[in-house]
């Protein structure tokens, strides 16, 4: 199937241009989106007509988009999610989840625009794609975390493995603490433990 973009599509092409595509993938996606029209004849002369406003759109969205992409490239947010010890996640972080993170940090940002090959499953430091542009895309970093504390740890650099054998670590010292003082006390005992009194010798004589 034949269309002509209205915007620049990464992979495919740019605003004008005539192109071949899957049917399904321009009505489902390119023709509700608004990026693309069927290529008749009345819509090629249609575009012609409109070209000069369909580009000042876009430049007009695009610098938008980078004005958002100055403030926005590089932010970290935290999510917070309940996980396995070893960091799997009960569920996910998708790109409603994302979204929802930057805009409650100040950011308009649309799930649409979020960028993720897969669903987010563990705990971490995740970078993210965010396209707010047909040519303007930055990256966000999503700090996925059981806790304010964790996530806190994470930005500083640790990972949850290493999160996880310093909690091991510091388990162990209180247990060995433990039993050093249990040691103390008993060995304290023993000192105050008044002696056994020698039996008396019998001066009976025979």
């Amino acid at each position: 199937m034949q269309v002509i973009l209205l915007e620049r599509v990464a992979k495919l092409g740019q605003m004008g241009d005539v192109v071949d595509v899957k049917s399904g993938y321009a009505r489902n996606f390119l023709l509700p989106q608004g990026k693309a029209k069927t290529a008749s004849a009345a819509n090629l002369a249609a575009f012609e007509t409109m070209k000069a406003q369909l580009e000042a759109r876009n430049l007009e969205t695009k610098a938008e988009a980078e004005t958002l992409a100055e403030k926005l490239d590089g932010q970290q947010f935290i999510v917070i999610r309940s996980a396995s010890d070893a960091g799997a996640l009960y569920g996910s972080v998708t790109p409603r989840d994302a979204a929802d993170a930057a805009t409650e940090a100040g950011f308009t940002v649309d799930k649409k625009q979020i960028v993720l090959i897969a669903p987010i499953k563990d705990l971490g430091l995740h970078a993210v794609a965010v396209k707010l542009h047909p040519e303007v895309e930055v990256t966000i970093n999503m700090n996925v975390a059981r806790s304010q504390e964790e996530a806190e740890l994470q930005a500083s650099g640790k990972s949850i493995q290493e999160l996880a054998a310093e909690e091991e670590a510091a388990a162990e010292f209180e247990i060995a603490e433990l039993f050093d003082d249990i040691g103390s006390a008993a060995s304290d005992d023993d000192e105050l433990a008044p002696a056994e009194e020698a039996p008396a010798e019998d001066n009976t004589n025979a």
